[in-house]
């Protein structure tokens, strides 16, 4: 893996860089505003040419992927879709209210790909084929009946019709979810449930296996919206490409407490293997939650845990492509802040707000990370 940082105008981004065999690499970046006291649209503007400059040092990269982090997702949403969607063709785009924690309005993860062609399936997903592989990126699932159970259930019907139009399935080729959940502490007992009965439809057990997934609160731009979802998904996959990670001596089963996804998962290809790290926090085997109360040690053991699940699919910190991190409380930014920047220096990371589905848990983090086979 090879990071970059730079620094334009008044724009900071960092990258990962992965550049595989055959000319089928791939890029992670995450890029923000410097200037915090801009207006939306000059810190907007900066965050796509700072885009605009990934693509012109990397001519045959396409973005596939793009996730918007905002501050308020009712009077910028719109824009700043509309203004991305110009520079990144037909790429999935999801944007979620969870404010950047450094003060700036915006923050843009986008996810790159070498030579390929990004087809948009239909309002929700957008296509790649690659190697054999059809990659399936869902973006802002919705439904305005302000009803969360009814909500999500809308949004896994919506994978599971997609994929079976394509001869596929959730069980076998959804490889990773996220729930975006308005008054997480309220609403995702709703989601909880609506994604357990699916899955029981769909033979998602204890028994075989769940899929990775990150639950966390975050706000539409429609007020009658309480559920986002978004998700990615592979066809062409054979019997035991994909793997999940449980880091037992670390962390208990999800389904100890009711909740129904996998702590990570790996798919290997040829080349390299993907390794997606569900929402982590602070908590043992036993299912508890270490250290209440205070934020450092729920840092340190969050960064524990996730470095053991890291090992488990034989990879290091040095293998990460980004970190997305979520505090309840923006007064704890200060103090996470510098763990991150000793620990993942060189890491495209963004710290939001963003309150786990837990009360006790006061920091989440989720990650991705590409190793060489």
């Amino acid at each position: 893996m090879q990071f970059f940082e730079y620094k334009k105008d008044k724009s900071i981004t960092k990258i990962s860089k992965f550049e595989g065999k055959n000319n089928n690499g791939e890029i992670h970046a995450i890029t923000t505003t410097c200037n915090a006291q801009l207006t939306f649209s000059e810190q907007l503007e900066n965050v796509v040419k700072a885009i605009e400059d990934i693509k012109k040092q990397n001519t045959d990269y396409v973005p596939v992927f793009v996730r918007i982090l905002l501050s308020d997702a009712a009077n910028q949403a719109e824009i700043a879709v509309k203004k991305i969607k110009t520079i990144t063709d037909n790429a999935a785009i999801a944007f979620v209210q969870q404010p950047p924690l450094h003060g700036a309005k915006i923050a843009v993860l986008v996810y790159l790909r070498q030579n390929v062609e990004v087809k948009q399936l239909d309002n929700f997903t957008s296509t790649v084929s690659a190697n054999g592989y059809t990659n399936y990126y869902t973006a802002n699932v919705v439904s305005n009946i302000a009803d969360t159970y009814n909500e999500t259930d809308l949004q896994l019907s919506y994978l599971e019709k997609m994929l079976n139009d394509n001869g596929l399935n959730i069980a076998d080729n959804c490889v990773r979810t996220w729930f975006y959940v308005q008054n997480i502490d309220v609403n995702y007992a709703a989601v909880v449930k609506a994604r357990r009965e699916n899955f029981d439809c769909n033979n998602l057990t204890i028994d075989t296996h769940y899929i990775s997934s990150t639950g966390i609160c975050g706000r539409h731009s429609n007020k009658d919206v309480t559920s986002i979802m978004d998700a990615y998904c592979v066809g062409g996959l054979q019997p035991g490409q994909m793997k999940y990670l449980y880091a037992a001596d670390h962390l208990n089963r999800t389904s100890d407490y009711g909740v129904t996804f996998e702590r990570g998962t790996t798919v290997d290809y040829n080349d390299r293997r993907h390794i997606f790290i569900s929402g982590t926090a602070s908590i043992d085997n036993k299912g508890d939650i270490v250290a209440p109360g205070d934020i450092k040690a729920q840092t340190l053991r969050m960064i524990e845990n996730v470095r053991a699940l890291l090992s488990e699919g034989d990879a290091t910190f040095k293998d990460l492509a980004h970190i997305v991190c979520y505090l309840r409380d923006i007064a704890d930014y200060q103090v996470v802040t510098e763990i991150f920047n000793e620990t993942f220096s060189s890491v495209p990371y963004q710290i939001t707000l963003a309150p786990v589905c837990r009360p006790g848990w006061l920091i989440e983090m989720e990650c991705m990370a590409i190793i060489e086979r």
